[in-house]
């Protein structure tokens, strides 16, 4: 009490008055639209700090992009599903179990595309690699290149030469656009020479979700597009967890351990093309006011280039619901067998926790492959929160070997369906960020994930219920200390 001595009585009155006022008058706000966990976290925040809480709120507390952005994005969704109203599959056209029938209407009626057959898959889980394929696919770029990334970081040795193919394209008259996250870019090293660099080659680029406050540009800080894909000339395409950086992020810390991101990408030909085209002009919109859309063919085109069926899942703030863990938890709740789960950032909310540990008491066949030691402390120790949980239902959890960070996010369901893209199983995907997924059907998809799935389990430890629970009380407070603050959303 010592900071009120001196303090005269009525202000003393009026600071004790201001103190009781926020807490009462949060009381009736902070629960509207959020889920009892988060609004009890925000609650007791508040009750122990009334004003700093009640600033983080203000800054943090609003999940929802503007208005501006919301009435656009409905405004895109509904011009998507009138034009691809007549390309939805009917029933006796998917070959597919009733249950897997149900998720893609559920898609379908919460603004994803739909059901879109004569696609053509290849997977690649080497970041060099896919950055190398990506280099050579944009040589052959004729027309346009629509590139959108999480994280853009150049370096002499991936993106660098990446970047160079954009300015070799723009120098032969190739349209190109560049989207990247504000904040998730402009804290990579680097970050003033890459804007330099990008407008040196010609290169139409633009921040996403940009927040600066000069120029009215203003929103929750952690609202973040944190979509992952390359479109070229409307015929191929590359999406996943893949960020535009070398694999160690150009991070001095991660270059002295050796620690390096592992991701998962796929070379995508056929309809779904289209599909992620759409979602690029999208977001172009937001950033720019100029329509693409007339530009894109949303009627599928390209024509068949494989024989695997799928459907893009776009999420995020801009639409109605959180469509993604809606249809995560849906799959989840059908698996009969075996459902297998990798994902970097594993911080579920009760409904997902709920269908995984459910679909182990029942008999199913759960295995969850996370990093042993995360990048980001406090998911990391939020996410090591659930493990006991998740051990007693009957859970396997493998843990990727450190230093390397598992990155990957996909699940596969029985033999049946897989989904992979840009989405963690966390309650920033859900709630925060802006994501693009991927649900493709039928065992060919799903063996083909399964097998990198497999890959990542051979460099991985099986945690035991024995040994978890031999952990130290510290550990187990710090890890529910960050269990709590990941529910302030």
């Amino acid at each position: 009490m010592f900071l009120w001595d001196g303090l005269p009585g009525w202000l003393l009155s009026i600071l004790w008055i201001v103190d009781i006022g926020i807490r009462v008058v949060m009381l009736g706000i902070v629960p509207g639209n959020r889920r009892p966990t988060t609004a009890m976290a925000w609650l007791l925040s508040i009750f122990f700090l009334p004003v700093v809480g009640l600033v983080l709120f203000l800054l943090f507390g609003n999940f929802k992009l503007s208005q501006r952005r919301i009435d656009r994005q409905t405004e895109v969704n509904e011009r998507v599903f009138a034009a691809t109203r007549e390309l939805d599959l009917h029933d006796d056209e998917l070959d597919a179990p009733e249950w897997v029938q149900s998720a893609a209407l559920l898609n379908r009626n919460l603004g994803a595309f739909p059901m879109q057959e004569g696609n053509r898959i290849e997977f690649i889980t080497d970041t060099r690699e896919s950055l190398q394929q990506m280099t050579e696919a944009v040589h052959t770029a004729v027309q346009y290149v629509n590139v959108q990334f999480y994280i853009v970081g150049d370096d002499p040795i991936l993106a660098g030469p990446f970047l160079d193919a954009l300015d070799a394209a723009v120098a032969r008259g190739v349209k190109v656009r560049l989207l990247f996250d504000h904040l998730g870019t402009m804290r990579t090293s680097g970050y003033r020479k890459l804007r330099k660099r990008l407008t040196a080659g010609g290169i139409d680029w633009r921040p996403m979700l940009p927040v600066s406050p000069l120029r009215r540009q203003w929103r929750r800080p952690d609202l973040r597009n944190h979509r992952k894909m390359l479109v070229i000339d409307g015929e191929v395409a590359y999406t996943g967890s893949l960020n535009l950086i070398e694999p160690g992020y150009k991070r001095a810390s991660a270059h002295k351990i050796g620690r390096e991101w592992l991701d998962l990408m796929a070379r995508v030909r056929g309809p779904l093309v289209t599909a992620l085209d759409v979602v690029f002009t999208t977001d172009w919109s937001q950033e720019t006011d100029e329509n693409l859309m007339e530009h894109v063919n949303q009627g599928g085109v390209p024509t068949a280039q494989g024989d695997i069926t799928g459907q893009l899942v776009p999420s995020g703030p801009g639409f109605i619901s959180e469509n993604n863990l809606r249809l995560f938890n849906t799959l989840m709740y059908s698996a009969t067998e075996k459902l297998t789960i990798t994902s970097p950032y594993f911080v579920p909310d009760d409904s997902m926790l709920y269908a995984i540990t459910t679909a182990a008491q029942r008999g199913v066949e759960v295995e969850l492959l996370v990093s042993e030691r995360g990048d980001q402390a406090l998911v990391h120790h939020a996410q090591q929160s659930y493990y006991l949980q998740l051990l007693r239902a009957g859970v396997k959890i493998y843990r990727y070997r450190k230093p390397m960070v598992l990155h990957t996010k996909c699940f596969t369901v029985d033999d049946e369906v897989a989904v992979f893209g840009s989405s963690n199983m966390d309650m920033r995907s859900f709630s925060l960020n802006l994501e693009v997924s991927v649900m493709l059907l039928g065992s060919r998809a799903v063996r083909a994930i399964d097998q990198v799935q497999a890959a990542y389990k051979q460099h991985s430890t099986l945690l035991t219920l024995e040994d978890w629970s031999g952990r130290t009380r510290l550990m187990r407070y710090v890890d529910n200390v960050a269990r709590l603050t990941a529910t302030l959303q």
